[in-house]
C-alpha cells in the first residue's frame, strides 16, 4: 500500500495527517469523545515553508516564469468560472439554491476554509442558507482530501505518457531526492538556514505591517515570501555575513526546513479535521465535488498542460494547480513536492505556483463571488 502511495506520488503528511483524522472520528463514534488540537503551531509553520520558498527563488526564474505566469492565471480565472458554474448547476439538479453551489465552487474550494467561514454569515443572513457554515467546512474539507490524492496521480500520467523529466539536475526546491543516498547535512548548514528564515520573516513581518497601515491586508505568508524573494535577490554574493557562509539559497538544509515546515502543516490541518461532523451533508456535498473533480481534470489535461508547454515543468504545474484548484496553495506545493522528489526539481513551478495560489486568486476570488451572488 505505501508503495502504492509513494507509485503515485501521494504526500506522505497527507496519508498520515487522514489516517489519524479517521482514528479519531471512529474514537467519536465509539466512544462520543471528540478529539481537537492547538493549531497556532501550523499557521508558523506556513510563514515558515513560504518564506523558504521565497528564498529558494531567484529573478532569474521569476523572469523566465513571467509568461508562464501569466497563462496560469488566466486559466485560473476562467478555471474558477467553470467551478463556481459547475457547484451551481449540481446544486439546481437536487432542487438547492445557487447560493448552495456557490458554496461548492470557489468559496470553499478554491478559497478554501478561510473564505467559507468569511463568507458564512452574508449566505446566512442574505441567501437564508441555514448551514452555509457546516457546507462551506464539508465542501473545503473534502477538497482538500480530493487536491491531495489526485495531483501526483495526474503528474505521473503524465510524465510517462510523454516520457518527460527535468531539462536538468538541479537540487530540490523542498526536501531532498529519495534517490540521493549519501547527502549529508551539517548542523551548522541548518542553523544557518533557520536564521536565514527569520531574518527573511522579520523583514516580511514588518512589509506586511506596513502594507496594512496604508490599508493592503495580506496573510503574513505573502509578504514573507516576498521578503524571502528581495533578500535573496537583492543581497550582493559578497555580502559579510557574521557565519562566514554564503546566503543558504538552493541548500539541502533550506529544502530540509521547507520539507518540514510543510509535512507538518499538512498532517496538522488532516489529522484535525472533525470528520463526524459533515457525515449528515454528504449526498449533495459528494455529488458536487464529483462533478468538481472531473471538471478540475478536464482542464488540466485540456488547457493547463498544453498551455504551460507539455513538457516536465508543466507536468509539475499540472499537480500544484490539482492542489489549488480542489484545495489550497499548501496542497499545491506538497502535490508539486511529492512529484519532484520523485522525477526532479522544477525550480519554474514553484515559482509561478504559490504566486497564483497564494495571492492573486484570492484577490480575483472576492470579485467572482460577488459577480455570481449578483447574477444568478
Amino acid at each position: 500500500m505505501i508503495s502504492f502511495l509513494r507509485e503515485f506520488s501521494i504526500p506522505e503528511p497527507v496519508t498520515g495527517g487522514l489516517l489519524f483524522s479517521i482514528l479519531f472520528a471512529m474514537v467519536y463514534f465509539i466512544t462520543g469523545i471528540g478529539v481537537e488540537f492547538e493549531l497556532a503551531a501550523r499557521d508558523v509553520l506556513l510563514v515558515y515553508f513560504f518564506t523558504t520558498i521565497g528564498i529558494n527563488a531567484s529573478f532569474k526564474d521569476l523572469i523566465s516564469g513571467g509568461k508562464p505566469l501569466m497563462i496560469l492565471l488566466a486559466i485560473t480565472i476562467l478555471y474558477m468560472f467553470l467551478q463556481d458554474l459547475t457547484g451551481i448547476t449540481v446544486a439546481g439538479l437536487f432542487g438547492q439554491p445557487s447560493a448552495v453551489g456557490l458554496i461548492g465552487g470557489t468559496v470553499s474550494l478554491i478559497g478554501g476554509h478561510g473564505t467559507s467561514i468569511a463568507w458564512a454569515p452574508r449566505f446566512v443572513e442574505e441567501y437564508h442558507v441555514a448551514n452555509a457554515m457546516e457546507i462551506g467546512i464539508a465542501c473545503a474539507t473534502f477538497g482538500l482530501i480530493l487536491a491531495s490524492s489526485i495531483g501526483g496521480p495526474i503528474a505521473k500520467f503524465l510524465i510517462s505518457r510523454y516520457k518527460l523529466q527535468p531539462e536538468k539536475i538541479d537540487p530540490l526546491d523542498v526536501g531532498v531526492s529519495k534517490e540521493d543516498k549519501n547527502l549529508e547535512i551539517d548542523y551548522l548548514e541548518l542553523l544557518d538556514a533557520v536564521l536565514a528564515i527569520h531574518i527573511c520573516i522579520i523583514i516580511g513581518l514588518l512589509l506586511n505591517r506596513g502594507l496594512e497601515v496604508s490599508g493592503l491586508k495580506l496573510p503574513n505568508f505573502v509578504t514573507c515570501l516576498f521578503a524571502g524573494i528581495l533578500i535573496t535577490n537583492l543581497m550582493p554574493k559578497s555580502f559579510p555575513r557574521i557565519t562566514g557562509t554564503k546566503w543558504p539559497s538552493r541548500t539541502p538544509a533550506m529544502a530540509l526546513v521547507a520539507d518540514i515546515s510543510l509535512g507538518t502543516f499538512l498532517a496538522m490541518s488532516l489529522m484535525s479535521m472533525q470528520l463526524w461532523t459533515l457525515i449528515d451533508l454528504a449526498g449533495p456535498i459528494f455529488a458536487i465535488l464529483g462533478a468538481q473533480v472531473v471538471v478540475a481534470v478536464l482542464v488540466i489535461l485540456v488547457a493547463v498542460f498544453p498551455a504551460m508547454g507539455r513538457n516536465y515543468d508543466a507536468a509539475v504545474v499540472s499537480a500544484g494547480f490539482a492542489g489549488y484548484s480542489m484545495g489550497a496553495t499548501p496542497t499545491a506545493m506538497a502535490n508539486m513536492s511529492a512529484v519532484t522528489k520523485r522525477y526532479g526539481a522544477s525550480h519554474m513551478a514553484f515559482i509561478i505556483v504559490p504566486l497564483v495560489g497564494a495571492f492573486f486568486i484570492d484577490l480575483v476570488n472576492a470579485l467572482m463571488i460577488q459577480f455570481f451572488l449578483n447574477h444568478f
